[in-house]
C-alpha cells in the first residue's frame, strides 16, 4: 500500500530545466505583490479566501526587507535598472516605518501606536539595507541601517541569544533561528569596519550552534512547536550559521551545517518532497511540506556545494528545486497567482494553508538563482558570499568607517 506522500507525489512530476523562465515568473509575481499595496512594501501574500480583502494582504516589513537582496541578485543577472529601483523604493519605505529605537515591527504594517519591536524582523530589514549600501551610497538607508544594527547589538544577551521576539513571546525564551540576524550584522560590520558588529554576529552563531544536538537537530528553533520545528526555521538557522561561517572563515560553523544537511539529505524523497516538520530524532512531524522551508534547505545545500564541491549537496538541492518548479503557478490567467509558490503542499497543508506568502516565492527565487549559478559555473570550488559585487564603497554618508 502506498504511503500518504507517495499518493500525493504520484501527481507531481519534477520539472527539469526552465530555471530562468521560472525565475522570471517568480520576480514578476513579487513585483505584482508590491503593486498590490498602497505603499512601497511587498504584500504579505495572496490569500484568496481572506474575508474582506481582494486576497492581497497588507505589506510585511520583515519579508520586504529580505526580498530586496533577492531582487538585486536578479538585477545583476538581467541588468534591469527598473527592478533595482523597485528594491530601492522598498528600502526607503522601510526607513519611514522603522521605530524610533531602530527596531522593525512584528507582523504586517500597522499604525505607529500598534507597532511592537521584533529582533528577527529588524535583522531582515538590515539585510536589505546592507545589500543596497554595498552597491551605492544613500544617506537615508545608511541611517536606517545604523539604527537597526544598534538595536540588534543592544538586544543581544550575554550568552549570544537575542531577546526581543515580538508581542507573543516572552523575553527569556530562546529562538535559535534569530541567528540569521547575525549574517546582516556581520556584513554591516564589513561595510563600516566595525569589529564589534562582526564579533557580536559570531557570538550569536556560537549560541545557535550550542543548541545543536549530535544528530544535527536544533533545540528552541520553532515558531510554535519547539519539539517539532518547521523546515522554515531550520532553514533560517542553517543559513545564518553557514553564511557567517563562510564570511568569518569558521569551518566549525560550516561543519555544524553539514551535520544537519546529512540528516536532511537522507529525508528528501527521490522526487524532491521534504516533510514540513521534524522531531528531535528526525522523524517527520507533518504529513505536508512547508515549501518555503524546502526552498531554504535547497539554498543551503547549493551553498554547501559551492564551498565543498560535494555533489550530494547539489543533487539534493536539485531534487527539491525541480519538485518546487512543478508546484509553481505558471501561465495562469490570474495575475495574483501567476509565478507564485504556495505555503504548503498540498496547498491546504499545515503551513500558511490556502495561501501564497511572499516569502515562499522569495526563497524559491533564491534557490532558482543558485541552481542557475552552479549549473553555469566552471569553478564550483570555494565559497562565495551573496555580497558586494562591486566591493565596499569608498564612503557612505551616515555610516562611520
Amino acid at each position: 500500500m502506498k504511503s500518504y506522500e507517495d499518493f500525493l507525489l504520484g501527481r507531481v512530476r519534477p520539472v527539469r530545466g526552465q530555471t530562468r523562465q521560472r525565475m522570471d515568473a517568480a520576480v514578476g509575481w513579487l513585483l505584482r505583490a508590491q503593486d498590490a499595496t498602497p505603499d512601497d512594501g511587498v504584500a504579505y501574500g495572496y490569500f484568496p479566501a481572506d474575508a474582506g480583502t481582494s486576497g492581497w494582504l497588507p505589506s510585511y516589513p520583515e519579508t520586504t526587507g529580505y526580498i530586496i537582496p533577492s531582487l538585486l541578485e536578479y538585477t545583476a543577472l538581467h541588468s534591469d535598472a527598473s527592478i533595482r529601483e523597485r528594491a530601492q523604493r522598498m528600502a526607503l519605505w522601510e526607513t519611514t516605518i522603522q521605530m524610533p529605537t531602530g527596531a522593525v515591527q512584528a507582523g504586517r504594517v500597522c499604525p505607529p501606536e500598534q507597532r511592537r519591536p521584533a529582533v528577527f524582523n529588524t535583522g531582515m530589514v538590515l539585510q536589505g539595507y546592507v545589500a543596497l549600501l554595498f552597491e551605492r551610497e544613500d544617506k537615508q538607508i545608511a541611517d536606517g541601517a545604523r539604527r537597526a544594527a544598534e538595536f540588534l547589538l543592544g538586544d543581544m544577551r550575554r550568552d549570544g541569544h537575542f531577546q526581543t521576539h515580538g508581542p507573543c513571546v516572552t523575553a527569556h525564551q530562546v529562538k535559535t533561528y534569530n541567528c540569521l540576524c547575525a549574517w546582516p550584522l556581520y556584513r554591516f560590520g564589513l561595510l563600516t569596519g566595525e569589529h564589534r558588529c562582526m564579533d557580536a554576529a559570531i557570538r550569536a552563531v556560537e549560541a545557535a550552534v550550542g543548541e545543536q544536538t549530535p544528530n544535527g537537530w536544533f533545540a528552541h528553533n520553532s515558531l510554535d512547536r519547539p519539539e517539532a520545528p518547521l523546515t522554515h526555521t531550520i532553514g533560517y538557522t542553517l543559513q545564518g550559521i553557514l553564511e557567517v561561517g563562510l564570511l568569518a572563515c569558521r569551518e566549525d560553523f560550516v561543519a555544524s551545517v553539514q551535520r544537519t544537511a546529512r540528516a536532511l539529505l537522507a529525508r528528501i524523497t527521490p522526487t524532491g518532497f521534504l516533510h514540513g516538520r521534524f522531531r528531535a530524532d528526525w522523524t517527520p512531524a507533518s504529513s505536508s511540506s512547508c515549501l518555503t522551508g524546502s526552498a531554504q534547505i535547497a539554498g543551503v545545500l547549493y551553498r554547501l556545494f559551492e564551498h565543498t564541491a560535494d555533489l550530494r549537496h547539489r543533487e539534493g538541492a536539485d531534487r527539491i528545486v525541480d519538485f518546487l518548479k512543478a508546484l509553481q503557478m505558471v501561465n495562469s490567467s490570474h495575475p495574483a497567482l501567476d509565478g507564485a509558490l504556495a505555503g504548503s503542499f498540498p496547498v491546504l497543508g499545515e503551513y500558511m494553508p490556502g495561501g501564497y506568502p511572499n516569502w515562499a516565492t522569495k526563497y524559491f527565487l533564491d534557490a532558482l538563482m543558485l541552481q542557475d549559478r552552479v549549473s553555469n559555473s566552471r569553478d564550483d570550488s570555494g565559497a562565495r558570499d551573496h555580497a558586494p559585487r562591486a566591493g565596499v564603497p569608498v564612503s557612505l554618508p551616515g555610516v562611520t568607517r
